[in-house]
C-alpha cells in the first residue's frame, strides 16, 4: 500500500483521552501540515475534508468509526481505529499501542478489509420518503425497526425478495450485515458472521409472535418490513440516526455497492482470535464457547 500524503484525524468529543490523544497523533506523528483534525459530529458530518484524505484515523470506539463511515463509504479512504471504547470489533490498534503502531501505516505498511453495507429505503403511499437529506441511507452495521416511546409490541410482516415470509410482534426487527453481527445482533442471540462477508442476518428482538430465530440471507437478497403498528414506529440506521415512521410504511433494505475499507496488520486469518479475545474468552484455553454460523 502507498505511503498516504494526507491524513485525516477524526475523534469523540465526549472523551478527553481522545481529544488529546487526537491532538498528540497530529503534532507528533504527522508534521508538516499533512493532517487534518476535526472532531466527529452526531451524524458523521465530515465530508468536506474528504477530497484529498488518503486515510482516516478515529480515536474513540465503533461509535466513532461508524460515524466516520458515513463520511468514507464508497471512497478509497481507509480507516484505522485507535480504541478507547469497550470491545472495539472494528478498531485496529489499542490506545496503548498507537504511538508504536501508527508509523508503520504512515509509511504504507499493512493491508486493507473491505466490509460491505447496507442500503435502507422507506415508502409511503407507493412513493419514497426522505431519510435526513437523501431517499436512502447507508448502514454499515444495522437497520432496525424498532417500538416507539409508548411500552407496546411493534407489529411488523416481513417479505424477502418479494415473497411473504413471516409476521412480527416483537420490541424490534434487526437487519444486520455481517459487520454489525458482533454488535446489536449479538446482544440479542444471533449469529456471528465473518466481517468479509456479503451477507445480512435478519433477526427479531424479543418476539411474541413470528419466527423468533435469525435467518442469514444472500447478498442477493431483499427484505421488506410493512409496518402494521397502529402506534410510533422508529427507523434506526447504525444506532444513531432515527427517522419516524408509519402505519403501512414500507422499509425495503438490501446489500449496497458501495463498502468501508479498514487498515489492518498482521494474519488475515486473525479474526476468531481477536473475537474470542474480544468477547473475553482467551483463545484455545476452554474457557468459554463460542458458537460460529
Amino acid at each position: 500500500m502507498l505511503a498516504p500524503k494526507v491524513v485525516g484525524i477524526v475523534y469523540n468529543p465526549l472523551s478527553t483521552e481522545a481529544v488529546l490523544m487526537a491532538k498528540k497523533i497530529r503534532d507528533d506523528l504527522c508534521p508538516g501540515g499533512n493532517a487534518w483534525i476535526e472532531e466527529i459530529g452526531s451524524d458523521g458530518g465530515l465530508r468536506s475534508n474528504m477530497f484529498k484524505t488518503d486515510m482516516l484515523i478515529t480515536v474513540g470506539g465503533d461509535g466513532t468509526i461508524l460515524r466516520a463511515a458515513r463520511a468514507v463509504v464508497g471512497r478509497a479512504i481507509p480507516i484505522l481505529g485507535i480504541n478507547l471504547g469497550r470491545l472495539g470489533f472494528m478498531t485496529e490498534l489499542r490506545s496503548e499501542d498507537a504511538f508504536e503502531r501508527i508509523p508503520y501505516f504512515l509509511q504504507g505498511g499493512g493491508w486493507t478489509e473491505e466490509r460491505s453495507t447496507l442500503e435502507v429505503m422507506v415508502s409511503r403511499n407507493g412513493r419514497p420518503i426522505t431519510l435526513g437529506e437523501t431517499e436512502s441511507q447507508i448502514a454499515l452495521n444495522d437497520v432496525v425497526l424498532a417500538r416507539g416511546a409508548k411500552p407496546r409490541l411493534m407489529r411488523a410482516k416481513a417479505f424477502v425478495d418479494g415473497a411473504e415470509f413471516t409476521s412480527y410482534r416483537a420490541d424490534a426487527v434487526i437487519i444486520s450485515s455481517a459487520t454489525g453481527s458482533t454488535g446489536y445482533n449479538l446482544a440479542v442471540g444471533g449469529p456471528i458472521l465473518h466481517p468479509t462477508a456479503d451477507e445480512m442476518i435478519l433477526k427479531p428482538v424479543a418476539p411474541h409472535v413470528g419466527l423468533a430465530t435469525a435467518v442469514v440471507l444472500p447478498a442477493t437478497s431483499e427484505v421488506e418490513l410493512l409496518i402494521q403498528s397502529d402506534h410510533d414506529s422508529i427507523l434506526s440506521v447504525d444506532g444513531f440516526l432515527e427517522f419516524p415512521l408509519q402505519i403501512e410504511d414500507v422499509i425495503r433494505v438490501k446489500h449496497s455497492q458501495q463498502s468501508v475499507s479498514f487498515m489492518r496488520e498482521g494474519s488475515r486469518r486473525r479474526f476468531y482470535d481477536t473475537l474470542m479475545r474480544r468477547l473475553g474468552f482467551e483463545s484455545g484455553t476452554g474457557s468459554g464457547r463460542a458458537i460460529f454460523y
